[in-house]
């Protein structure tokens, strides 16, 4: 392989864990593997002898993720100090995970470790986004902050004493834990082998330290993971692997991507969660940002409106569009918005709202539209049968 040609690699290689570990397909096929060593000296010399030829071929813009848990993470740590350089460590990314076990006497194995190195301090880097966990106010990070004479962090207020709304904001940056489920044996991306990493994991590697058509390597592909995300990405990918059985995997899986979603990781768990499944559902179709806790906003489109945030405000029940309109109004947080969205569901009033603001937006639910439409349509053929009567 020349050098200076991949522009990311990711290796799973074995984990010390002088173990055979042994799995079973669901069409009865035993896949084993093997992790036992003379020493841990030998490990960590097999391990570094492969990685000093990854440096080479890894271009002086790529990164080199290595995986691996507690068993001899701390000395492949020192080994990547010494082939990459300390100064070119970047992170140890945390991912976890809940599994099920027997207890024992001491906690829980959850997590496996993820270190990160690059070649250079020139290395390629995407900066992902999370949305604001439930327990953040939303509308008060829009808001702009200023410092006072006396140096103390204060919003920013207009001329009329309203909080002057800031830029957007992407959502927080990714962090390094990262709560990704573990495959689950009923998982459709499960293939019986040994070690299988879930899709989402290896997606997100491939997105924060590649773009489109880059190179992928993955010296130990195994089931073949890493490829697969890599296709469903857009990028070219390289694996390397001495089983047969891993290539056929890997050869098929290529053929038939499959991969498992997490409502999980979609969903998240949020304990302070006060909209409704359908408040979520309309404001994500509007791809709006979540506020919780707010009486007066539901929630903020990812894009301005004349570099002010949007907010939106769902319509509860029994609650008229006046009355909302007042409470958007009275609201400081909303009061600097050029342009405010109300999503009707109620269908008490006219369809044609009379004054409404001209800063203001009225849309209609989809499923009030249906409702609306199927009453208008039986109030018109009731009125029809009592004329032909």
């Amino acid at each position: 392989m020349k050098d200076d040609s991949i522009d990311m690699i990711y290796l799973d290689p074995p984990f010390f864990t002088q173990k055979t570990h042994q799995l079973t397909s669901r069409d009865n096929k035993v896949f084993n593997f093997e992790d036992n060593w003379e020493s841990i000296r030998a490990y960590i010399e097999y391990i570094s002898i492969r990685v000093t030829e990854m440096r080479r071929v890894l271009k002086g813009t790529g990164t080199i993720f290595l995986h691996c848990d507690r068993s001899a993470s701390h000395y492949l740590r020192v080994m990547l100090d010494e082939i990459f350089g300390a100064k070119n460590f970047r992170s140890e990314i945390i991912w976890s995970y809940k599994r099920w076990s027997n207890s024992k006497k001491g906690l829980l194995n959850n997590h496996q470790n993820i270190y990160l190195y690059s070649k250079s301090k020139q290395f390629k880097f995407n900066t992902l986004y999370k949305d604001y966990s439930a327990t953040t106010n939303l509308d008060q990070i829009l808001q702009e902050r200023v410092r006072t004479k006396d140096n103390k962090t204060v919003y920013k207020l207009d001329s009329s004493g309203n909080p002057v709304l800031g830029k957007e904001k992407q959502g927080v940056p990714l962090g390094d834990v990262w709560d990704i489920p573990y495959l689950n044996p009923k998982a459709k991306e499960r293939v019986g082998y040994p070690t299988q990493k879930p899709i989402l994991l290896l997606e997100r590697i491939i997105n924060i330290s590649t773009d489109k058509d880059d190179i992928v390597l993955d010296p130990f592909c195994g089931s073949g993971t890493t490829l697969v995300a890599a296709k469903l990405l857009g990028r070219n990918y390289i694996g390397i692997d001495k089983s047969k059985d891993a290539i056929e995997i890997t050869m098929e899986r290529l053929t038939k991507p499959l991969k498992t979603e997490s409502n999980l990781l979609n969903l998240g768990i949020e304990k302070y969660k006060t909209k409704t499944d359908e408040e979520l559902k309309i404001l994500k179709s509007m791809d709006a940002k979540v506020v919780q806790r707010n009486k007066a906003i539901d929630g903020f489109l990812s894009q301005n409106f004349e570099n002010y945030p949007v907010p939106i405000r769902i319509q509860k029940k029994g609650e008229s569009l006046d009355s909302i309109i007042e409470l958007m109004r009275s609201n400081k947080k909303t009061r600097g918005s050029k342009l405010k969205i109300i999503v009707r569901t109620e269908s008490e009033e006219l369809l044609d709202f009379p004054d409404v603001p001209e800063d203001f937006l009225i849309l209609d639910d989809y499923k009030y539209k249906v409702n609306d439409f199927i009453s208008r349509k039986k109030d018109m053929e009731f009125k029809n049968l009592g004329e032909n009567n």
